[in-house]
């Protein structure tokens, strides 16, 4: 039924847009989460765009635009001018706001700060100025606090005039006359609590906070590690700053891991996270280029060791049909151990203090592996060169248990090197996101030839 529902509510609504009854849209529209009606106004032309905005008021329009994604903001930021803009600026969310602020060029800053009032104007020049890594740059201001010798009758009375939104009104924060933070409570407790009862009767003293200067990633992770609504940012003098919502550490958790996965797979990070879609060829091309190019000169030297084995493999051509079953093999494993390392990293697993335990255990676990693949590959030679042409002083059982040797000792290699390579480059104090798996690949492939052939020289010849 609920589908259905959905169904014929999006029907009416592309129905009113068709025959562009504006007031009949917003009628619908405002009955809507500000998600869904974001999704609405998207698809929608500019003028027709702002005309169906211009029906809701300004709070609401705040709400809206802080959903819309930062160019489309910037855009009705340069329809409406800053005058007009004004209103809806000064109503959107304040870190959000903040991001925008920081977005338009000078002499556009210079145009909005004489149309808001003081409060607003100071609020988004002292965000703007945090770097935006840190929790200062994605704090918000959307809080309520009251003083400890208040009694819970009193502290209703001083959120109602905090007016903090609906979302982020479940914390409300103890501070002092100083505005240092003491603790927190939360609204279910003011309510339930005796109106004449004392703050300091139901505050949480013990609690979680974050530093302005504290780098973005961390702060995340210590919502989630706490599973909090919101955490309080401080500054260096105890005193509340503002909060980072459970919402804006969801897109930091999500922007380093997009930031992780693309350095992981030879791809330039973009610090604007741009859209795929969005994103033209030329900005894709460059961003993959660097890597793949740089890594393409240095697989050079596989080149030359096939070359410098080209004897050997003119007189067993068996040797070169299973070069690409053992290269394949150990970047196969060689970016499992990789990945497997820098999540643990990430997540405060382990760390490099811990690099002899983990390179025992991915050696354990490696030899493991290449009991498995070995067989599988001493099967698969038997298998596919039964009737392959092979010179009468060679055995092709000998031949598959130096082959399977061989991959064995490269599944080995390959897996204590792509758990070596990120420990060694978070030693040096680089981001281990940056083993790079296309850099394991190429590494393993040079190593993995030189065992191969290796073997084959110590075995065949």
């Amino acid at each position: 039924m609920v589908v259905v529902g959905t169904e014929q509510k999006n029907m009416v609504i592309e129905g009113l847009v068709m025959a562009r009854e504006w007031e009949a849209l917003v009628t619908i529209l405002k009955k809507m989460p500000v998600v869904e009606v974001v999704e609405v106004l998207e698809k929608l032309e500019e003028p027709d765009l702002l005309e169906v905005l211009g029906h809701f008021d300004p709070e609401a329009q705040g709400y809206i635009v802080s959903d819309f994604d930062l160019e489309m903001q910037l855009t009705l930021f340069r329809q409406l001018g800053p005058r007009r803009f004004t209103r809806i600026f000064a109503n959107m969310a304040s870190d959000i706001r903040a991001d925008l602020y920081q977005e338009l060029d000078r002499d556009d800053q210079l145009k909005l700060l004489p149309y808001l009032d003081k409060k607003t104007r100071e609020n988004v020049v002292r965000l703007s100025s945090y770097d935006p890594e840190t929790a200062g740059g994605i704090m918000s201001t959307d809080f309520a606090t009251i003083i400890g010798d208040m009694t819970a009758a009193e502290a209703i009375d001083k959120v109602r005039s905090d007016a903090p939104s609906k979302k982020m009104i479940y914390y409300v924060y103890v501070v002092d006359d100083d505005m240092k933070l003491q603790g927190f409570t939360t609204l279910k407790d003011l309510i339930m609590a005796d109106p004449d009862t004392s703050i300091w009767d139901i505050v949480y003293r013990d609690y979680a906070t974050a530093e302005v200067d504290e780098d973005r990633e961390t702060v995340a992770n210590k919502i989630e590690k706490y599973d909090l609504v919101a955490i309080p940012v401080i500054n260096r003098y105890g005193q509340l700053a503002g909060i980072v919502r459970h919402d804006e550490a969801l897109e930091v958790i999500q922007a380093e891991q997009t930031e992780d996965m693309e350095k992981f797979m030879g791809i330039v990070p973009d610090v604007d996270g741009l859209n795929y879609a969005e994103t033209g060829v030329m900005k894709h091309f460059r961003k993959r280029i660097t890597w793949v190019s740089s890594l393409a000169v240095i697989g050079t030297i596989s080149g030359l060791i096939i070359h410098s084995y080209e004897e050997a493999m003119s007189a067993l051509i068996i040797l070169a049909l299973y070069v690409p079953m053992v290269a394949d093999t150990g970047g196969n494993v060689g970016s499992q151990a990789a990945t497997v390392v820098i999540r643990a990293l990430a997540l405060g697993q382990i760390s490099i203090r811990n690099w002899l335990m983990i390179l025992y255990k991915e050696a354990r676990i490696s030899i493991m592996v290449a009991v498995v693949l070995g067989a599988i590959g001493y099967g698969k030679v038997l298998f596919l060169s039964w009737n392959a042409d092979i010179p009468e002083q060679y055995n092709l059982f000998y031949m598959a248990f130096g082959i399977a040797l061989a991959l064995s000792l490269q599944v080995v290699s390959a897996t204590l090197l792509g758990a070596s390579l990120p420990l060694v480059v978070k030693r040096l104090g680089g981001d281990p996101a940056v083993a790079a798996s296309p850099a394991i690949t190429t590494l393993v492939d040079i190593t993995g030839l030189l065992i191969y052939f290796g073997v084959a020289m110590t075995m065949f010849f």
